[in-house]
């Protein structure tokens, strides 16, 4: 069973810089796609950014192109995702998630079939 750590969030100040890590776990033989949700207070689950499992294919939301940066790392199965200009607005605890079953990145929360337990980002204003 696979399973997914997050490690990297905290307490940053509006234009600051997070790096945020997520590790696969577990019997994980191939290469997954993955990605990056977050939640914020009241507010549904949101599609942050995605990548494939080669790493060739990205997908950001808009409220986040041009700041955020995802990337896959050299251990198999790990993505990290580089966080600048940060905005108050950004605040929400931050979702790894994968698709064990599928090698393409996703948009969509309902395809990934992993989660992690979630990281909170902080920006103060």
């Amino acid at each position: 069973q696979v399973q997914l750590v997050e490690s990297g969030g905290g307490l940053v100040q509006v234009g600051g810089s997070l790096r945020l890590s997520c590790a696969a776990s577990g019997r994980t033989s191939r290469s997954y796609a993955m990605g990056w949700f977050r939640q914020a207070p009241g507010n549904e689950r949101e599609f942050v950014t995605a990548i494939g499992s080669s790493g060739s294919t990205r997908y950001y939301a808009d409220s986040v192109k041009g700041r955020f940066t995802i990337s896959r790392g050299n251990a198999k199965n790990t993505v990290n995702l580089q966080m600048n200009s940060l905005k108050p607005e950004d605040t929400a605890v931050y979702y790894c998630a994968a698709r064990s079953q599928s090698i393409f990145s996703s948009t969509r929360f309902y395809e990934y079939d992993t989660w992690g337990q979630g990281t909170q980002v902080t920006v103060s204003s």
